[in-house]
């Protein structure tokens, strides 16, 4: 290691990692990097509290507001899969069974953070605020990504595997770099952990220390490829500790637990700790998407198994037993569900009138002279059509 006995030459760029209150990953013993033998877990698939000395369980107010974005995560999820059916969408990668994940990522944010999802985190992108008919439009096949990501902080759902977390990383060092109170969730799959832009992501993440939770969705299955064929570390999160950053594995079907390590980590990185890498332990209840059949890779017995340990069953226990959700309170999380429900019906029901121009908008600030010469040439052909 080469140590510096004096200043830089002038002119000389200062090191943006030099502020880092890291300790040297060769001196240490790197334990506390590990993550937990076990996923973290507050509450069991039977509705009772697991006590952990590391994670307390979020209040009863939470879990209650939470546990109603769950509700309606469900719904979002079996209306779009109906309507996909009904041919108003082209396809959904439906996140059924992984709701709890979907509405922790959104809730454990600031307004002033920013969300980086991928292509399976409709209902995370909706909890985090957006208008839903904006959020389907791209699965729609219809109009640029459907909603503004400045307004909502909330960038394009990603279908790429994994190109979203090297934005993400970005954001995170631009905001540092800034002096702003900003942390970025970025969001993936556990096929994503195969691709080479995670391992760039959570690399220069951690050699320029900003501030971004890397956040895996382990649903055993990057489409028909099961994780034993992905990879053999002893999980996903035990990656973390070769780019010198904290992992952890939690329980992704516990509302309860996952709100305690994401907030934790989310909060580590606005102190100004740096990256870490949470890993959930969940499960894709239905196909990868309606063109897949994942029926040629699984067995009807291999997702039953997980019923029991349904995200939603599992919170209304809790809640139910502590009596902090009554019949009143269930029905009317039912009927808001239902209006969003209805809304996406509504919406996307209804026909629309595409403009083939506005494929040239918003490509560029200012056009180049290629997008200039094609829109040309369609409106050429659409006034030929005309005519």
């Amino acid at each position: 290691m080469t140590i510096s006995t004096g200043n830089p030459p002038p002119g000389a760029m200062e090191d943006p990692r030099r502020d880092s209150p890291r300790s040297d990953a060769r001196t240490d013993t790197s334990s506390h990097l590990l993550p937990s033998e076990v996923p973290v877990q507050l509450v069991d698939q039977d509705g009772r509290h697991r006590h952990d000395d590391r994670y307390p369980l979020p209040d009863g107010d939470t879990l209650l507001q939470a546990y109603a974005r769950l509700v309606a995560g469900r719904r979002i999820n079996d209306q779009a899969n109906a309507l996909v059916r009904q041919g108003r969408l082209a396809v959904y990668p439906s996140s059924h069974g992984q709701e709890a994940c979907q509405v922790a990522a959104a809730v454990v944010l600031e307004s002033t953070d920013w969300l980086f999802p991928t292509y399976r985190d409709t209902v995370a992108v909706i909890a985090r605020g957006v208008e839903p008919l904006q959020v389907l439009t791209l699965l729609r096949g219809d109009w640029h990504s459907g909603y503004d990501p400045y307004e909502h902080r909330t960038a394009p759902q990603a279908t790429p595997l994994a190109t979203q977390l090297l934005h993400a990383v970005g954001v995170a060092h631009a905001a540092k770099l800034r002096g702003e109170d900003t942390v970025v969730l970025a969001m993936c799959g556990d096929g994503a952990t195969s691709e080479g832009d995670f391992h760039e992501a959570l690399n220069f993440a951690a050699v320029f220390h900003v501030p971004v939770v890397f956040f895996v969705q382990n649903n055993e299955y990057a489409i028909s490829v099961p994780l034993k064929n992905q990879s053999v570390a002893p999980s996903l999160a035990h990656k973390a500790i070769g780019y010198g950053m904290p992992g952890e594995r939690v329980d992704g079907n516990d509302l309860a637990a996952l709100l305690a390590v994401l907030g934790a980590a989310v909060e580590r990185a606005r102190e100004g700790s740096g990256p870490s890498l949470v890993e959930a332990h969940t499960y894709r209840m239905q196909a990868h998407t309606n063109a897949d059949d994942a029926t040629r890779y699984r067995s009807r017995e291999d997702v039953e198994n997980w019923v029991p340990r349904d995200p939603m069953t599992r919170m209304r226990t809790y809640l139910q037993n502590l009596n902090l959700l009554d019949d009143d309170a269930e029905a009317r999380f039912a009927e808001d569900a239902e209006i969003v429900a209805a809304h996406m019906r509504d919406g996307l029901n209804a026909e629309i009138e595409p403009d083939p121009q506005e494929l040239f908008a918003h490509v560029y600030a200012r056009r180049t002279p290629q997008l200039e010469e094609q829109a040309a040439q369609l409106r050429d052909e659409l006034s030929r059509q005309d005519g």
